[in-house]
């Protein structure tokens, strides 16, 4: 039988829940182990192919459920230590690119992730989603023109990272607003999730003036006696506040090209934090 890890990274792209990809690879997998195999030539193939639509039709009743005005953040997982421990996490995507794939349709951002981060063609897709190839590269074109503006990019950069954030939490602590402010970009946006169990102060936040007010504000009111821990998420710097040995608040960040903090996504929902951000099928 195929290792559900490989089977992890289609699933949780796609729904961005770690919960709901677990919960997607069993389904699959039971009915699989009860069903005729005739005709399945390529066990992983079949078996990848069967998430992907499973994942496909469940993030459209997920997306039913929240509601398209509601935020909603992806749930992290820990990519900290990927190379080490799975090399399946490296397929995991961006915490960013995650956050701004909640604008796609579940058909789009399956053509998306196949074609970006998963090297298929648009034949492979088409014969995966059941479509045709100019369907998929009419799909992939959409999606694109959702997701980006010209010129823009998702990746995280490393180079000052670190340092970044420490003046950053220094910032906070110190209740220093203009040193905040600096660290941030102009059109910095900070999303808040609590999952409808833990109430936010705001769920979007905009520009530094803003942004940086809110983040002094929690921070005394609520994160001041907490422990912080400086971790990686989805491949992009975290902090991840502890109280005691629980996780109570994710906080993820991309930082653009010019060293500045576009956005922080701070995820509260005690159910996506409960796995401690760590692999969720060891």
């Amino acid at each position: 039988m195929i290792d559900q890890r490989i089977l992890f990274p289609y699933a949780y792209n796609i729904l961005g829940s770690a919960e709901d990809a677990r919960d997607v690879i069993q389904d699959v997998l039971s009915d699989y182990l009860v069903r005729p195999r005739e005709g399945i030539d390529n066990e992983k193939n079949y078996l990848i192919r069967s998430v992907i639509n499973r994942a496909i039709n469940t993030k459209k009743k997920k997306r039913k459920v929240i509601g398209q005005s509601d935020i909603w953040l992806p749930e992290p997982v820990a990519t900290d230590d990927a190379a080490d421990r799975n090399l399946y996490l490296k397929d995991i995507l961006s915490y960013s690119l995650m956050v701004l794939l909640e604008k796609l349709h579940a058909t789009e951002r399956a053509v998306f992730i196949l074609k970006e981060s998963f090297d298929y063609t648009h034949l492979e897709i088409a014969q995966v989603l059941s479509i045709t190839e100019d369907h998929s590269r009419k799909l992939l074109s959409r999606a694109k023109a959702k997701l980006f503006k010209p010129g823009s990019g998702v990746k995280d950069r490393d180079a000052y990272t670190s340092v970044i954030l420490e003046r950053y939490m220094d910032a906070i602590r110190r209740r220093d607003t203009l040193q905040l402010e600096s660290l941030l970009a102009a059109e910095v946006v900070h999303y808040a999730d609590g999952g409808g169990k833990i109430q936010v102060v705001k769920k979007v936040s905009t520009g530094s003036a803003e942004v940086a007010e809110l983040l002094i504000m929690a921070y005394h009111r609520y994160q001041a006696h907490l422990t912080i821990r400086l971790t990686r998420v989805n491949h992009q710097a975290a902090f991840a506040f502890y109280d005691g040995d629980r996780l109570v608040v994710c906080q993820v960040f991309h930082i653009d090209q010019d060293g500045k903090i576009l956005q922080v996504s701070s995820v509260l929902d005690p159910e996506k934090l409960r796995n401690h951000l760590t692999w969720p099928l060891e």
